[in-house]
């Protein structure tokens, strides 16, 4: 699967590929902020921290094999989880996406996010 290949299933998340690691990012803000404006009065904003609270939820919960492999850089305006294993983080990337797309599920996941 190439990167627009893969950029096309993962949209609004996108692939990008560096030499030795690969890594999916996320421009905050749009994407299911309905579901961070759940716990808006418990401070989540859905930016890039709120995202990888989320992420790691699903991780524990739903892909604890990919656990130690997918590693996460946010900032405010961006998500980030990146990993030397590209297969691995691909992996990850579209069972994530999946998830984000099931409201019920990453509603479930998201009440157990834990603020930044």
């Amino acid at each position: 699967m190439d990167t627009k290949e893969i950029d096309n299933i993962i949209k609004p998340f996108f692939w990008v590929e560096h030499s030795s690691t690969a890594s999916v990012c996320l421009n905050v803000g749009e994407y299911l902020q309905d579901v961070f404006d759940t716990r808006a009065n418990e401070g989540f904003e859905g930016g890039g921290y709120d995202w990888e609270s989320l992420a790691q939820v699903f991780l524990d919960e739903c892909r604890p094999d990919l656990k130690n492999t997918i590693k996460m850089d946010p900032e405010g305006s961006m998500f980030v989880a990146y990993s030397e294993d590209k297969m691995a983080l691909r992996d990850f990337i579209l069972c994530f996406k999946n998830a984000c797309e099931n409201k019920t599920l990453i509603l479930d996941l998201f009440s157990r996010a834990e603020l930044d």
